[in-house]
């Protein structure tokens, strides 16, 4: 094999978000249901027999491009020294999932990396250690691999496979990002918020599902970042419930009806989007 093309990786949502605790490394932990969705990246991976990874960006503007050694270039240089291979790669990127969203983009790309590259270097890891990969990576990652919605607590490595129901959601992010490090570093943080259940998150009727705990994380953002303040209004004036995913400033709303699509400032990222009941790699 010397190619392969059209690689989806899917955002996720965050349907809720606890902050049940911190490590003494500093960690902290998290309590939450993360949600696939159909906005995906597209990545194309290319073979190098040099043993160089290289990447490029399709599409973006300058002031977009990634830096060279983001999460995809990290994860197939660990995944190249776990393996043992000789082989490189070239990668390149069609991003469509905003940045600094929390909407885990960037996590995404880097799971369909390591699933793409075993098949490319013709290389199978171990699922453990192919998870310790992804973790060392960042929380998010381990969650992409697993190849389903999940029930996610820990620092990101406790997953259990949930079923959510089939629905359609608002997604919209405006012009600035949040960097994840800033939320967790903020001392008004809300770190001891009481542990849930899966049993009694799944209790829950349909909406109640979809609206279930808060994101402790959302007022810290507020305070960083008022435009998501402007965003959460904006789905208030059409009767829906907005909520921020991850660390933001993307928000998101269950829609249960038609929503005007047709105002909102031109440079906001604005997609109806619906969810997914599994990866599209799992299996890989």
């Amino acid at each position: 094999m010397k190619v392969i093309y059209d690689v989806p990786a899917p955002a996720k949502l965050n349907l809720f978000l606890h902050v049940t605790g911190c490590r003494a490394d500093g960690y902290h932990l998290i309590e939450s249901v993360f949600m696939l969705i159909d906005w995906c990246d597209t990545l194309h991976f290319e073979i190098r027999h040099d043993g160089q990874i290289s990447r490029a960006d399709i599409g973006l503007h300058s002031a977009d491009i990634l830096p060279d050694d983001d999460l995809c270039v990290r994860a197939a240089k660990a995944l190249q020294h776990a393996s043992g291979t000789t082989l490189g790669t070239h990668i390149s990127l069609d991003k469509c999932i905003p940045s600094q969203a929390g909407m885990g983009g960037g996590s995404s790309d880097a799971a369909s990396c390591l699933l793409a590259l075993q098949r490319l270097w013709s290389v199978k890891l171990p699922h453990d250690e192919l998870m310790a990969i992804a973790l060392k990576l960042g929380a998010d990652v381990p969650f992409f691999l697993s190849g389903a919605n999940a029930w996610v607590q820990g620092v990101g490595e406790d997953i259990t496979p949930i079923t959510l129901p089939a629905a359609d959601f608002l997604v919209a992010k405006p012009p600035l990002g949040l960097a994840t490090q800033s939320i967790f570093a903020s001392p008004t943080l809300k770190r001891n918020t009481a542990t849930a259940t899966i049993a009694g998150f799944a209790a829950q009727h349909e909406s109640g599902v979809f609206g279930f705990g808060c994101n402790d994380l959302q007022p810290v953002a507020l305070e960083l970042c008022p435009q998501i303040d402007q965003t959460l209004e904006w789905f208030d004036s059409m009767q829906l419930k907005g909520r921020m995913t991850g660390s933001g400033s993307a928000v998101f709303a269950y829609l249960q009806h038609d929503a005007d699509l047709s105002r909102y400032p031109s440079d906001w990222t604005v997609r109806k989007c619906r969810n997914l009941q599994t990866h599209p790699l799992a299996g890989w």
